[in-house]
């Protein structure tokens, strides 16, 4: 079972930055399909960005693009976020995600149903 572990979250201010990391145990994480995702109280998990399996490719929400960027190390077999810009509407508990079959570039897999393995989430709080 591939186990993802999220860390570096926290309380910012508005304008403020954050770099998020998820390590993965297992050695296909070069295989895996990578993303964000992110829920607010009351709403529904929310597509936030992708990776494709090399790196090589992303793609971003609207909300987000120009701010964040993510990107992966499989050497180290970890996952970024880096969020700059931060607003109160970024507020959420941002999750990692992981699918292990991968048919078309990760970029188009956008909906949670499609990720077969998960991390706990992080808290990221930003502040007026």
């Amino acid at each position: 079972q591939v186990q993802l572990v999220e860390s570096n979250g926290g309380l910012v201010q508005a304008g403020g930055s954050l770099r998020l990391s998820c390590a993965a145990s297992g050695p296909a994480f070069s295989t895996y399909g990578m993303a964000w995702f992110r829920q607010a109280p009351g709403k529904e998990r929310e597509f936030v960005a992708a990776i494709s399996r090399s790196g090589g490719t992303t793609q971003y929400a609207d909300s987000v693009k120009g701010r964040f960027t993510i990107s992966k190390d499989n050497d180290k077999t970890t996952l970024y976020l880096q969020m700059n810009g931060l607003k109160p509407e970024d507020t959420a508990v941002y999750y990692c995600a992981a699918v292990r079959t991968v048919y078309r570039s990760t970029i188009y897999y956008t909906r949670p149903n499609e990720y077969d393995y998960w991390g706990q989430g992080t808290q990221v709080t930003v502040s007026s």
